[in-house]
C-alpha cells in the first residue's frame, strides 16, 4: 500500500503505525508542504519509519491546476494542454518543453525528498466529457498524447525521479468526476482500443501505472477498472502489454463503493499490486492496512522492477534549462 499523512510532520500514532504496517510507499498532497527543510524532514521521517531509504514518496506535481509544490519551492508550471498546444504548432518544440518541464520537476521535487511523480497524465478526452481531466490533458489526439507523455516521462527520469502514467486504461471519455461519483464509458471496445488505450499501449514499459476509477461496459459493466479482474487481466495486461507495478487511485474517492477494507481487497482481489490511500486518516488507512498483505511474487518483481529504473540525475543545467523553458512560451505569448 501507499498510504498518506495528516500534516507537516508525522505524529506519534502515524510514527508507530508506519513502523508496524510497512507501507511501500507514501505520497504527499498541499496539506503537507510547508517548506523545503519540513519536507525533507517529513520524507526522510516517512523512511525511517519504514527502514528503507529506498522507499518512494510521491506526489502528483502535473502543473496547471494540479500541482503539490507551488512557489517559492516551485514554480507554477502551465497545465498539460499549453504543451500540446505548443506541440500542435513546432512538433519539436512541443516534445521538447514536455521533457524540460518534466526535468525542472525533478529538480525542484529531488530537493525536497520526492522521488516519483504521478505524471504523465495519457488520458484522451473526448467531446462533452468531464473536465475533471481537462486542461490535464496534452490533446485529444492519441499519437500527440503518447508523443508527449514519453517526453514527459523521459524528463523525469532523466533527473532521478519515477514515472506514474494515470489513469489506465483511460479517464478521457468519463462523463463524471471520479472524486465525486463512479462513471461509465459505454464506447466499445473498438473505440477504445484505438482511442483511450493507445497512449498506454505506447507506453506500456515504463514502470508504474495508476489505474482509472471507471466502468467500461464493454469489458466489465458491473466494476470499474480498479475493482475489475477482467480489466486488469485482459485489458491492462493483456490487450495492453503493461506488466509494470499496478496502483489503485485514491480509495477513498467516491467512484468506489464499500467500506475501506473492502475496497482495498476488491483491489487486491482484481489483480492491482498496491492500494493507494491519499488522505492520512488514521482509521480509514487502519481498514486499508487489515488487507494489504506484503509484496511478494510477482507484484513483488514489478516493485524491484520499478525501484531498479531509478537512474542517477543527468547533468542538465537547471538555470539554463529554466531559461529554455521560459522562452517556448515567451514565444507562444
Amino acid at each position: 500500500m501507499i498510504l498518506g499523512a495528516a500534516g507537516l510532520s508525522l505524529t506519534s500514532d502515524e510514527i508507530a503505525f508506519y513502523r508496524d504496517e510497512r507501507p511501500w510507499g507514501f505520497i504527499l498532497f498541499a496539506r503537507n508542504v510547508g517548506e523545503a527543510a519540513q519536507l525533507r524532514d517529513l520524507t526522510a521521517a516517512m523512511r525511517d519509519c519504514v527502514g528503507r531509504p529506498d522507499a518512494l514518496v510521491f506526489i502528483d506535481q502535473e502543473g496547471g491546476r494540479v500541482q503539490r509544490l507551488r512557489p517559492p519551492l516551485a514554480p507554477n508550471y502551465p497545465p498539460a494542454a499549453a504543451l500540446g498546444e505548443l506541440h500542435r504548432r513546432d512538433h519539436e518544440a512541443g516534445l521538447r518543453a514536455a521533457w524540460l518541464m518534466s526535468r525542472l520537476h525533478a529538480f525542484d521535487l529531488m530537493r525536497c525528498g520526492v522521488d516519483a511523480d504521478c505524471l504523465p497524465v495519457l488520458d484522451v478526452p473526448v467531446e462533452g466529457a468531464h473536465d475533471v481531466i481537462g486542461k490535464r490533458a496534452y490533446a485529444r489526439d492519441p499519437e500527440a498524447v503518447a508523443a508527449l507523455g514519453r517526453a514527459a516521462a523521459d524528463g523525469l527520469l532523466a533527473g532521478g525521479v519515477l514515472p506514474v502514467m494515470k489513469h489506465i486504461p483511460g479517464h478521457g471519455r468519463a462523463g463524471a468526476d471520479t472524486h465525486l461519483e463512479l462513471p461509465t464509458v459505454t464506447a466499445s471496445l473498438g473505440e477504445l482500443r484505438e482511442h483511450d488505450f493507445a497512449p498506454f499501449r505506447a507506453l506500456r514499459d515504463l514502470p508504474m501505472a495508476m489505474t482509472a476509477h471507471v466502468v467500461y461496459a464493454a469489458a466489465d459493466p458491473a466494476q470499474p477498472a480498479t475493482h475489475s479482474a477482467r480489466v486488469i487481466g485482459e485489458i491492462i495486461r493483456g490487450e495492453i502489454g503493461f506488466d509494470g507495478l499496478l496502483m489503485s487511485d485514491d480509495v477513498s474517492m467516491k467512484a468506489l463503493s464499500g467500506d475501506f477494507a473492502a475496497k482495498a481487497a476488491a483491489i487486491l482481489a482484481a489483480g492491482c499490486d498496491l492500494v493507494l490511500h491519499c488522505n492520512g486518516v488514521m482509521e480509514e488507512m487502519r481498514a486499508v492496512a487489515s488487507k494489504a498483505l506484503p509484496l511478494a511474487g510477482r507484484p513483488l518483481g514489478r516493485a524491484e522492477r520499478a525501484l531498479a529504473a531509478r537512474r542517477r540525475p543527468d547533468t542538465t543545467a537547471e538555470t539554463a534549462a529554466r531559461a529554455e523553458f521560459a522562452g517556448y512560451f515567451e514565444a507562444a505569448a
